[in-house]
């Protein structure tokens, strides 16, 4: 299937697609099942999935290993990939489908009412070079998402989420509002380098004149 094929009006609804993952039987799921259920449209929703994880209150040190998968499937828009690679490492790692339900049972609610909301507009930014631009950001995103930076993953990880759905949706008013967050990650990313370095020269004159 071609990547265009992401973006069809008739596909089922990525929050149905979600939810039946959910209610699966099984104690827990593989990357190969969520590729596999995905389809044509596994590369988009993937990195929905892992952006989106990476929004969730989870326990430190968790965006390091979510931010990981994303390293590996945001480059892969860059060079236009149809279905995504991953290692069979990768596929075959699993995690709990309760912690899966426990994330859908907060995402599901807004994610239904924008996928209602959301139609196929300013299909331009889903050329070719529009998908490697996506592509490009969303690598630079996941490597400030697997850095241990406290709280520092909010906004890349929304930035990720919000322009991955817009692939799935071809949506460009969603992916607009993945550049916006794009954008501000980078600016807070900036601000708190600037404050880390002026804390860091401070402590150092202190050291100096003790």
């Amino acid at each position: 299937m071609s990547p265009m094929a992401e973006g069809s009006p008739h596909h089922r609804p990525l929050s149905a697609m979600l939810q039946e993952l959910g209610e699966t039987p099984g104690e827990r799921i593989a990357v190969d099942e969520l590729l596999e259920s995905f389809g044509g449209r596994a590369l988009g929703a993937l990195l929905f999935v892992f952006g989106l994880a990476c929004i969730l209150p989870l326990p430190p040190g968790s965006t390091t290993l979510l931010g990981a998968p994303l390293l590996l499937l945001a480059p892969q828009l860059v060079f236009n990939a149809g279905r995504p690679w991953l290692p069979r490492r990768v596929r075959e790692r699993s995690f709990r489908r309760k912690d899966l339900v426990a994330g859908l049972e907060k995402a599901m609610p807004w994610l239904r009412r924008v996928e209602a909301v959301s139609r196929p507009r300013l299909q331009f930014l889903f050329g070719v070079w529009g998908r490697r631009l996506t592509g490009l950001v969303c690598t630079i995103l996941a490597l400030v998402l697997i850095l241990p930076i406290p709280l520092g993953n909010m906004l890349p990880a929304a930035a990720v989420a919000a322009l991955s759905f817009s692939l799935v949706q071809r949506d460009g008013v969603i992916a607009l509002l993945g550049y916006a967050a794009a954008a501000a990650s980078a600016g807070v990313l900036i601000v708190a380098a600037q404050l880390i370095a002026r804390a860091a020269q401070h402590f150092a004159s202190a050291l100096a004149v003790a």
